[in-house]
Formats: structure tokens, sequence, C-alpha cells
């Protein structure tokens, strides 16, 4: 079964600027991970500070793969490019960096 995900986090002024350049052609092996964690649809979308993400999870342990995720250096050397651009969410969960939104609604 599909796991959906829609996330929100701040981008810093002084950050969106090379935020969006770093997207624009993300270091080798991010994308590659990313499918191998079995995230798919993944998208983000920005507005002024603000930044949403969305994207679906088809694996079988969410956790695992999360951590597989965490533990490959080419996706570290891209959070340690990334990450200080981003301000997250006053409100967050403890241990969120992208606050997890509630879907409220879907239609397939």
């Amino acid at each position: 079964m599909v796991k959906r995900f829609g996330q929100i986090i701040k981008i810093k002024p002084e950050g969106k600027e090379q935020y969006i350049k770093y997207h624009a052609n993300p270091f080798p092996g991010v994308n590659e991970m990313i499918k191998a964690c079995n995230l798919k649809n993944y998208s983000i979308y920005i507005r002024g500070d603000y930044m949403f993400s969305y994207f679906e999870y088809d694996g079988d342990d969410f956790d695992a793969d999360m951590a597989k995720m965490a533990a490959d250096p080419a996706t570290q050397n891209w959070w340690d490019h990334v990450k200080p651009l981003m301000q997250p969410l006053e409100d967050r969960a403890e241990g969120e960096f992208w606050s997890d939104m509630q879907e409220i609604y879907h239609l397939d």
C-alpha cells in the first residue's frame, strides 16, 4: 500500500536562490538513493518563505529505508549543503526537520 506524505518547512530568504540552484542539478547519487529507498513522485514547491514537499512511499519498512538514506555518504553530503538553507518550523514535532502535514482529503 502506498503512503502519501506532505511536509512543510521555511526557506531562509538568503538561501532561496542557492536552494533552487541545487535542486536544478542534484548531486550524483542523490536521486538514485531517493528511488532506492522506495520514494516516488517526489516534488518540492516553493512560495515566499515556505516550501512544501510531496512524496509517496511504496516500500515495506519506512524507518529502515529512511535510515538507509541517512547513512548514505552522497545523501549526507547533499544534506550538508541544503539543510543550512532551511529553517524548520517552530511548532515541529520532536526530531522533525521538515514538518509532516496531516492529509485530510485525497481523490484518485
